[in-house]
């Protein structure tokens, strides 16, 4: 499954939901054209199939459907206070897809959303005129991919390129692209813009392994931003979650020195650290679907609704991290969580 379409098997899709005023959608026809062999369903609306009481997230991971659906109301939203803003003021994402093809034990999807179906809403160009309203007020730094990873998807959308091409046309308008796909082949043909940025999450083997489920290699990531760099695209290196684990200072002291013998800092964007961390009730639900986890057993503690490590072990993760990386890139570079 891994070295296929940058991790993502198109014949893992055996059913495909449609929402009823979904089906004439451009979008919808693109997306359906790749799954010849896949069941379409008619739906009425996507929650009557991802909202439904008692769904089993794990036993559905194994072999998620897709649902093709029209958001309504408000299509892009404020930066989440624990995501890093990088400085820039007016800082948003939005959600063209709900759910994510790989199955890391530590994502918080998996406490924030009933299903572990996979949701894309195809009415992009709806959020497109949502964000031209913003863009008329002031300049805008937007996320497109913190719901899922949609490079990982884009043999199959399309959508990171229509957000590239939308940027054509919003010098002020700043968009990062997070993943942790080896899939920057499907956009290689494009010309790089100065207003997107691709950022790479960047994991030790050893954490890939165990706890980022299906999720390519670290070598391929880096081969993946490698080639992007070699384009002239705006990269940003994210080391971000660090997980306290036996052996962490190893692994990350390998995954970093790995990273900069491919890339160094006069070809990068910034680079962001961060721990683990997230919401409470969130965490309580993947409490209830992982009560086995190891890497979930771990005293957090709880900081204006957050979870995350305690202060020694946040500090010393931070700062050990931070001086690894300070070896390659200059401090102005570097964003800490």
């Amino acid at each position: 499954m891994k070295d296929l379409y940058g991790s993502l098997n198109l014949c893992s899709f055996s059913h495909i939901y449609v929402e009823e005023k979904a089906l004439d959608n451009e979008n919808t026809k693109y997306i359906l054209s790749k799954f010849k062999n896949s069941s379409i369903i008619k739906i009425h609306h996507y929650k009557d199939v991802f909202s439904r009481h008692n769904q089993d997230f794990v036993l559905q991971k194994k072999s998620p459907k897709i649902i093709l659906a029209c958001k309504d109301g408000n299509l892009i939203y404020k930066g989440a206070r624990v995501c890093e803003s990088f400085g820039n003021d007016h800082f948003y994402y939005t959600s063209s897809m709900m759910n994510c093809v790989y199955n890391c034990e530590y994502c918080y999807l998996q406490g924030m959303y009933p299903s572990a179906n996979i949701v894309i809403f195809v009415n992009l160009n709806d959020i497109f005129t949502e964000l031209k309203c913003f863009l008329k007020k002031h300049p805008v730094y937007i996320c497109i991919s913190y719901d899922t990873d949609l490079l990982a998807f884009e043999n199959i959308t399309g959508f990171t390129r229509k957000w590239i091409e939308f940027s054509y046309l919003y010098p002020h308008l700043k968009i990062e692209v997070r993943t942790k796909s080896s899939n920057f082949k499907s956009i290689e043909d494009i010309a790089p813009r100065s207003n997107v940025i691709l950022a790479w999450t960047l994991s030790p083997e050893e954490i890939i392994g165990k706890y980022e489920g299906n999720t390519p290699s670290l070598k391929s990531r880096l081969s993946s931003l490698k080639c992007a760099v070699s384009k002239g695209w705006k990269v940003r290196v994210c080391f971000d979650p660090l997980l306290y684990v036996p052996g962490w200072k190893e692994y990350y002291t390998r995954c970093v020195e790995d990273t900069f013998k491919v890339v160094s800092e006069s070809n990068i964007e910034d680079v962001s650290i961060g721990v683990f961390r997230i919401a409470k009730d969130y965490f309580k639900k993947m409490e209830k679907i992982n009560p086995n986890s190891i890497l979930l057993s771990y005293p957090f503690k709880t900081i204006d609704g957050i979870y995350t490590y305690s202060e020694e072990h946040h500090k010393s993760m931070i700062d050990f991290m931070y001086n690894m990386v300070r070896n390659y890139v200059k401090k102005e570079k570097i964003f800490c969580t």
